[in-house]
């Protein structure tokens, strides 16, 4: 961003006037995520910090969220505590790149150092509930324990699927136009949604219910999403 920013307003309004692509981002990240970042990235900026620190700050909130969840008694005020320090990491994640672009570019330093933070925190956040299940009964359902396991792999899956899918394209997958409709569709696989559903952790039945389903979505969202790769990159090599 080439322009000289000195006042907090005037980083909101350049933030909102370079936001990323609106095409296949779920809702809760368009309409709440990004903008809340926006915010933090702007006041931030104002008061020179870094996105790394950024970064930091998100990764202590969702330490902290997957400590309690592995550790504390799963009551209502617990499923609260871990829900709010999730979407918390979550905007200091949006931040992070938005107050990049606001220092005038990011570095690859920083985007590698988002993306492992990234990856780690999602390995521990499942890795968390399978714990946590296991402390409230040593012998649970056996469906039960594979759900934190299986939303583990889904959610690696995708992750490493699409980069190294875009590498190997040299560009990112062809985008669906925007669409609200398609980014309300989406509110399924949005980290956002995932954090949220932790503020049932109090109702174990209903919890258990929630995140079992969003882990089958998110299944048939990275099934969907890989086999689209997969047929990219048939299609790259045919051309080439």
């Amino acid at each position: 961003m080439p322009e000289k920013i000195t006042r907090y307003q005037d980083a909101v309004a350049l933030l909102d006037r370079a936001q990323k692509p609106k095409a296949q981002v779920p809702a809760y990240l368009l309409l709440v995520n990004r903008r809340l970042g926006g915010r933090l990235a702007a006041a931030a900026y104002c008061r020179g910090r870094t996105p790394n620190q950024l970064t930091a700050a998100g990764a202590a909130l969702s330490s902290g969220a997957i400590a309690v969840l592995a550790s504390a008694p799963w009551h209502c005020a617990v499923g609260f505590a871990v829900a709010t320090l999730l979407l918390a990491g979550y905007v200091c994640d949006s931040a992070d790149g938005q107050l990049a672009r606001l220092r005038g570019g990011g570095s690859p330093e920083g985007e590698w150092l988002d993306h492992v933070v990234d990856a780690i925190r999602t390995c521990a956040l499942h890795s968390a509930v399978l714990i946590g299940m296991w402390r409230l009964d040593p012998r649970p359902p056996a469906f039960v324990l594979v759900v934190p396991l299986l939303y583990t792999t889904v959610s690696v899956a995708v992750a490493f699927g699409s980069m190294l899918g875009e590498k190997l394209l040299d560009r990112p997958l062809s985008p669906s136009p925007p669409s609200m409709l398609r980014s309300f569709a989406l509110l399924p696989v949005d980290f956002g949604a995932l954090a949220a559903s932790f503020a049932l952790l109090g109702t174990r039945g209903p919890f258990v219910t929630v995140y079992s389903g969003l882990c089958v979505l998110n299944l048939l969202f990275a099934a969907r999403l890989l086999a689209r790769f997969r047929l990219a990159l048939a299609r790259h090599h045919k051309n080439n």
